[in-house]
Formats: structure tokens, sequence, C-alpha cells
């Protein structure tokens, strides 16, 4: 009996440790409904387990993480409308990060905003999704942007690595395109877009700067800071060869918005000829910001 007893608990333990190593997000979800003041709490408590169990209890690769390895990430849905019952008009911000190595910095990976996340749920419905069908615009929107996520995690640590959650994403995209819901290919700032240049050959060296200036630059700045400097440097120049092939792309634009405080913090301790060539670059790709950037000039 004791035997048994001990064979049972180890296969407990092996069946615990291994889920705890499954999961690949740690998403905090925040559900805003200030402007639908009526709206009881019960639904959106219900709401945000429903989002976060989703998110954070499903494999989304065939890789093993550790706890400490999971990719944070935030999701604030702001509901601004229920036009029928269980149908909800709303807006998301979606944001990722990662660690940058031998630091406590995380380095802001997406910030992107959604403004037409809407979408049906009722009280309790469990969120089910197969990536080959269309099943609902909330759970192809929470795997899209999963995997727009995994796919920038994954390119940051190695060149092009994320290119098989970018094809899954774009999977999602093509099924749910149907369905309207901000999934058509017209806007050129929405989530079809994203998935669409991320998935273009005309930002494979996008990519790839992106691959260096985490990896080669970010994760060696204490050890090498000033050819860190020049590799996050080089990725500038690289966007503004790729923007005069394909000029305002939502992902150069996302970079900016995501980097944007970064670039700040890093330039400010470069030399003055740098801080100068720096300068040049963003007022002419990230211009409406020209101003927050003089901050690097100053010290």
């Amino acid at each position: 009996m004791k035997q048994i007893f001990i064979f049972l608990l180890l296969t407990f333990c092996l069946l615990s440790s291994a889920s705890s190593y499954a999961q690949e997000l740690k998403c905090v979800v925040t559900i805003d409904a200030t402007q639908i003041p009526d709206m009881q709490p019960y639904l959106i408590a219900d709401m945000k387990t429903a989002i976060a169990n989703f998110m954070n209890n499903r494999n989304w690769t065939e890789d093993d993480y550790k706890p400490e390895e999971r990719i944070k990430c935030n999701v604030v849905i702001s509901l601004v409308g229920i036009p029928a019952q269980n149908t909800y008009q709303a807006t998301a911000q979606i944001q990722a990060s990662r660690p940058v190595y031998g630091t406590t910095y995380e380095t802001v990976l997406l910030n992107y905003f959604d403004k037409n996340f809407n979408f049906e749920l009722n009280p309790g419905q469990p969120l089910n999704y197969n990536e080959n069908i269309y099943n609902t615009n909330l759970t192809s929107l929470l795997s899209f942007y999963t995997y727009v996520v995994l796919a920038l995690d994954y390119d940051s640590f190695g060149k092009l690595a994320g290119a098989k959650y970018i094809d899954k994403g774009l999977n999602i995209a093509n099924i749910a395109r149907d369905a309207g819901q901000g999934w058509g290919t017209g806007d050129p700032n929405n989530r079809a877009a994203l998935i669409e240049n991320l998935n273009s050959q005309q930002l494979i060296p996008y990519r790839e700067g992106w691959y260096r200036y985490h990896r080669l630059g970010l994760d060696q700045y204490l050890k090498t800071t000033d050819s860190s400097m020049q590799i996050m440097y080089d990725q500038l120049v690289v966007i503004k060869e790729v923007n005069r092939v394909k000029p305002y792309a939502v992902l150069l634009r996302a970079f900016f918005f995501a980097k944007r405080d970064e670039l700040i913090n890093v330039f400010k301790g470069a030399d003055l000829p740098l801080k100068n060539k720096v300068m040049t670059l963003l007022r002419e790709l990230d211009p409406t910001n020209s101003e927050k950037y003089q901050a690097i000039l100053k010290n």
C-alpha cells in the first residue's frame, strides 16, 4: 500500500511539474467597464477570468517554459458599448515585454492599440479554439495576438526565429477575414496590416535588425556599451531603408511606440556625434515626437 501511495505521489508531482513547464504566457487581463456603469460586476469578473485562463493555461508552442521564462503581457480591454445581449463593442491595448540579459530591465516588444476589439461572450462560456476554423471573434483575437507576441519574442532571441508564429497569426487573420470585425485588408493600421507587415519579404531586414537590436544590442549593453549602441543605431538605419520601400508601415510605427522611451534612455549616454546622428534619424522616422527626443541631447 505504501509503495502504491509513493508511486501515485510521484506521478502527481511529475504531472504537476510538466504542466508548470508548458504555458508560455504570463498575461494580466484588465477589463475597463467605466463607460458602461450599469454593467454587473460578476459579468466583468467572469469575462476577465475566461480571457486570462484562455491566454495563460494553453500550450501555444511545442517548447518547454519554466515559470520564470513565461512571457509577460498585458491585455487591457475597454468596453465602450453593449449593442446586444452578451455582445460587446470594445478597444484593447496589447502589451508584451521580455527581460534584458543580466539586468532587471524589461524591454517592451509590443504596445499595440486595437480600436475594433468587438466580441460576443456569454457568462460561463468556455473559450474553445481550433486554429483551422473560425470559432468566435474573441478566440480569434486572443490567439492572434498571442502569436504576434510569440513571433516578436522569438525573433528577439534568434534571427527570424518567430516565423512559424507569424504563419499561425496570418492563418487566423485569413480565416477570420470574412467575419469583418477589423480583419479586413483595407486599413493600413489594423491587425491584418500588422501581420502582413510581419510576413512581408520587404520587412525581412527589419526583423533581422530586431534580433540584432535585442540580442546583440540590449542584451550585451552592460558588457559592450559602445558597440551595443552602434548596433541599436543600425536598426534605425534599417528602418529608414525599409521605410523607403514600405512607407509608414504599421510595424515600423509600432517600433517607435514600443521603444521611444528606451531609445531616449539608451542614447542619452552616447557621445555627441552619435547623438546627432540618432537625432537626425529620429526626427525623420518619428517626427511627431521630435520634441520628446530632444532629451537625448541633454546631459
